[in-house]
């Protein structure tokens, strides 16, 4: 793990991995327990990069993702996900960055927030939505890529295995984040509040034209028919 004084800390992760012409993941740690955590960055039509859920990475890495477009959009997709929000701020002054309504004060406790996701200026590359039934707390982001449709969700869907260390036994088993997908106990009882808006989200979802391929906070991305099944299958434990 690396330090500075900027407070840009770097926990093990790996690399900036290509899914699409204008999208990639980052897979990284959280600490003190097992669960990964992603980051997706997608490039609009204008060149300039999104970040949704930001990872802090080593300076080669950086320099990587720099190399890709010009970092200019931050989504902190909830008030869980802000972790390396300020960092990213920090080094790119310049960033915008946008959060959901219901969780837009919570995040504005670590960085400054500037608009909410009906406020971000969408392109036909990259675009933002909130969910139903959700308490606005989370949205979607969409990335439109020459092979299909990309959909990026936070913590409204899970996808990972169970974890046997006494924190990831915890969300996983005892919180039902696990096994995915799923929607997890914990986020039904915090942050779901219609659970037929919800479902109905998700089914629409799966019925995207040209999906190919369904991101999550943790861990797993699910592609080709597995992006329609991921979707399904969680809307089924609702």
């Amino acid at each position: 793990m690396a330090n500075t004084s900027n407070g840009w800390r770097v926990l093990p992760h790996g690399p900036i991995e290509r899914l699409a012409d204008n999208l990639w993941s980052v897979t990284g740690a959280l600490r003190g327990m097992s669960l990964a955590r992603v980051m997706a960055v997608a490039r609009r039509s204008d060149g300039k990069l999104v970040i949704h859920s930001a990872i802090a990475m080593d300076e080669d890495r950086m320099r990587e993702l720099e190399a890709l477009g010009e970092p200019a959009f931050l989504i902190v997709p909830s008030r869980a996900h802000r972790l390396d929000a300020p960092a990213y701020k920090r080094r790119y002054p310049s960033l915008r960055v946008f959060a959901p309504k219901g969780a837009r004060k919570a995040v504005a406790e670590k960085v400054p927030v500037d608009g909410t996701y009906e406020d971000f200026p969408a392109d036909d590359s990259v675009s933002l939505t909130m969910l139903h039934g959700f308490k606005q707390q989370e949205g979607v982001m969409i990335v439109k890529s020459p092979d299909g449709t990309t959909l990026v969700f936070n913590d409204a869907v899970f996808n990972m295995d169970r974890k046997r260390d006494p924190l990831g036994f915890l969300v996983t088993s005892l919180l039902g984040s696990a096994p995915g997908p799923r929607v997890s106990r914990l986020v039904k009882l915090a942050y779901v509040d219609d659970r037929a808006a919800f479902q109905r989200d998700l089914e629409g979802f799966a019925e995207t034209k040209d999906l190919v391929r369904v991101m999550v906070a943790h861990e797993k991305v699910a592609h080709g028919p597995d992006a329609v099944a991921t979707l399904r299958r969680a809307a089924a434990t609702l």
